[in-house]
């Protein structure tokens, strides 16, 4: 029997067991049929933050924003770019701190934009300020090795 991981759908929240030779082949939720990956960052709020940090079991990388904030602005195209580009092997999401402000509190953020990568609902390296694309990729896979 191979291993299998545990995916939360982005589309109707159901938790799904996925084969991990199955990841790369654009896996779709057992009860939605919609795709369990899509290439664009997850929103993240209060109600559904701990699901995919608790019951997902692949790395997490959320992106602290607020639209106030011009670096968060500077960086979102490249934090879209970047979710293309590491899926399925690391899922990301944004929240919004202004909306989200007890998820800013619980984290600590200090400062926007602020990157945490989370594994095994764990947080394991963190990083403010904004980075291009390449320092996104370069960045959490480092801490992914």
């Amino acid at each position: 029997m191979s291993d299998a991981l545990h995916l939360v759908c982005p589309h109707c929240s159901a938790v799904n067991r996925v084969p991990t030779e199955r990841l790369n082949q654009q896996p779709k939720c057992g009860q939605c049929h919609q795709a369990l990956f899509t290439g664009h960052p997850l929103e993240l709020t209060e109600a559904n933050f701990s699901k995919y940090l608790g019951q997902s079991q692949i790395p997490l990388l959320v992106d602290f924003w607020a639209a106030w904030c011009g670096p968060c602005k500077m960086m979102a195209p490249a934090f879209a770019q970047a979710a293309q580009m590491l899926e399925p092997a690391v899922l990301l999401g944004k929240v919004d701190t202004d909306r989200h402000r007890y998820l800013s509190e619980d984290f600590g953020i200090r400062s926007i934009p602020t990157l945490i990568l989370f594994k095994n609902g764990r947080e394991i390296a963190r990083e403010a300020g904004a980075m291009s694309l390449q320092d996104i990729l370069r960045w959490t896979r480092s801490h992914l090795v």
